[in-house]
């Protein structure tokens, strides 16, 4: 297009230019080309979109979206986990591996369960991701901008976390680094289920404002029985996402080989009598837990607050099994 025009100016003016002004003419043309098709490019590859099947539909989402906004602390940690920045994180208590998300230098959407659109409306995001506890808020968020639901499979949450890491590799271009680590995540899980299947039934508890909960294979916390093959000693419990509350002397009554123990407390920095303090007594003593020392009492956090990330679950994983390792 551009070679015609100059050539059309040069015959309406009935000029003929010199073989040296052709050629002077001809390098400023294929220059002009070349920006050209340069800026065209950047266009496209900034306009190019993927579709997302996500937990509550489709979305067309923008490759390698510019300005991310997340209330999903279990998709940030796997974002950060391959090595991608975003721009706007909920506010709340970091742990110590994503710390640097607490500082001022990134915008605060909202919290965990309640998001600030006045902030994510000015912070104009390409993309925005919700999970869990914010997925109830999918609706709204999406108004403001292309939004997908990372929202895990409760009874699958380690196929359910690496096929969202992978949902993300592809947005964000990084395949690669999701590959690795969810490889080295199933190695982890396999070799985890070998041991768990010899060491005999577990039961998984949380306390909580003095109260203990039995939490069982149908629970938001299944993933010690569901994925790293631990045997219930009881599949009599509520099938609700949060157990059901339970005395020591249910404990006792069930008497698993395995006692594992989440501090809910602990994990929202809430004070009061702690997880060791309560199952600290005469009937949990009497258990075959208790006597073995197979009392177990994982990271609140990980457990507790992130949950389906990739470097959580990969924590999670390898702490069961270095506390079968300790006691054994």
């Amino acid at each position: 297009m551009f070679n015609r025009h100059i050539a059309l100016l040069f015959v309406s003016h009935r000029y003929y230019p010199r073989p040296a002004k052709v050629a002077t003419c001809m390098m400023y043309t294929l220059a002009i080309i070349s920006l050209t098709c340069f800026v065209l490019f950047s266009r496209m590859l900034q306009a190019e979109e993927i579709t997302v099947h996500h937990t509550q539909g489709v979305t067309r989402v923008p490759v390698n979206p510019r300005v991310v906004a997340i209330l999903d602390i279990a998709a940030l940690d796997t974002l950060a986990s391959i090595g991608v920045d975003v721009a706007g994180v909920p506010t709340l208590n970091y742990p110590s591996y994503l710390a640097k998300f607490g500082e001022s230098r990134y915008r605060k959407v909202g919290s965990l369960f309640e998001p600030d659109y006045e902030a994510l409306n000015a912070l104009s995001p390409d993309l925005i991701i919700v999970g869990g506890r914010s997925s109830p808020k999918y609706a709204q968020v999406a108004k403001l901008a292309p939004t997908i639901d990372l929202t895990p499979d409760f009874q699958h949450r380690v196929d359910s976390a690496i096929a969202h890491a992978q949902t993300l590799g592809n947005i964000f271009g990084k395949q690669a680094e999701v590959a690795r680590r969810a490889s080295t995540l199933r190695a982890s899980v396999d070799a985890l289920r070998a041991r768990t299947a010899k060491m005999g039934t577990g039961l998984l508890v949380m306390t909580s404002g003095g109260r203990i909960g039995a939490l069982g294979p149908k629970s938001w916390f299944g993933t010690l029985y569901n994925d790293f093959g631990v045997q219930p000693v009881t599949r009599k419990l509520d099938e609700g996402p949060h157990g059901q509350v339970i005395s020591s002397e249910f404990i006792l009554e069930t008497n698993p080989d395995w006692l594992y123990v989440i501090d809910r407390d602990a994990a929202i920095g809430e004070k009061g009598a702690s997880a060791r303090q309560l199952l600290d007594n005469e009937l949990v003593r009497q258990t075959k837990a208790w006597k073995a020392g197979h009392i177990v009492y994982l990271d609140p956090v990980a457990w507790y607050i992130v949950g389906d990330g990739l470097t959580a679950l990969q924590s999670m994983a390898d702490e069961v099994s270095l506390a079968i390792t300790r006691t054994k």
